[in-house]
């Protein structure tokens, strides 16, 4: 009996409690570390932005440093409990080739989020379309975009899709030119229409003088007279100009008697009387 209890003992002495020990140490290492690994990442992200770098460059590289110290602390946490992380090094570079060649549309965003952040064709904040979607970029991700849409929806379009696509930014340029199509009838004056036209962008300071806007006429068409009308308005006024021009010209019009023609066919009906005549 004292044999067997002299043998666990050693058992508990020699074994268990260096195990436990170690596993303790090991969690306290992932936790510190992990808990360094954001601090540093912090720290670098605001050398970064004192530095005047790009917040969207900020955030990808502020996420690559964080992945790169999150892997160096589980290699540290596992040498702790006695792994040969040699071995687990070559386990994980045979693995990462293995995973790589599965998970090559990863590597594909990663790298098409690398060519984005370096040739930055879109900020954060910047109103853009791209990847079949159109939104404010939140954020710019190791693998993906983040964008909000109008009605503030959140959409994550991968960094692939973007990058291989035609990518549209709104917000690139200062000022916008709007263009906008309206129709008179054939029978009224298109003079004193685009007067009108003039006198109601006039009206409106948001509306550039420089470039001038511009109001011609573009089309006879089958059932209108189409004007174009092109005034330019800084970039975060386009929408609200826009909805405010379509809603000043046609009550403008209608006040001048001027019609708005829609799309119409004439229809002649015969008898069978005068058919046969």
């Amino acid at each position: 009996m004292d044999a067997l209890l002299n043998s666990d003992v050693d058992y508990l002495n020699t074994y268990l409690i260096p195990w436990a020990i170690n596993l303790v140490l090991a969690l306290a290492i992932f936790v510190i570390g992990r808990w360094i690994a954001r601090a540093v990442t912090r720290a670098v992200g605001r050398l970064m932005k004192k530095g005047g770098m790009d917040e969207s460059l900020v955030d990808f590289l502020g996420n690559l440093i964080n992945a790169a110290l999150l892997v160096v602390v589980i290699i540290a946490a596992l040498d702790q409990l006695g792994v040969d992380t040699t071995s687990v090094l070559a386990i994980f570079a045979t693995a990462g080739l293995a995973v790589g060649l599965a998970l090559k549309d990863s590597l594909g965003n990663l790298a098409a989020g690398v060519m984005l952040v370096l040739f930055k064709p879109f900020k954060l904040g910047d109103f853009i379309e791209a990847g079949g979607v159109t939104g404010v970029v939140e954020s710019i991700r190791i693998f993906s975009t983040l964008l909000r849409t109008g009605d503030n929806r959140e959409i994550t379009v991968p960094n692939g899709h973007i990058y291989s696509g035609t990518i549209v930014n709104f917000s690139a340029r200062d000022t916008r030119r709007i263009d906008l199509v309206f129709g008179i009838g054939y029978d009224d004056d298109i003079r004193q229409a685009k007067q009108l036209i003039e006198e109601v962008m006039a009206a409106d300071d948001r509306i550039l003088k420089d470039p001038a806007a511009v109001v011609m006429v573009a089309e006879l068409a089958d059932s209108s007279v189409n004007l174009a009308v092109r005034p330019w308005v800084k970039s975060a006024d386009y929408w609200d100009v826009r909805s405010a021009m379509l809603e000043k010209v046609k009550v403008t019009f209608d006040a001048a008697g001027i019609s708005i023609p829609y799309p119409q066919t004439d229809v002649h009906l015969f008898s069978a009387d005068e058919q046969a005549a």
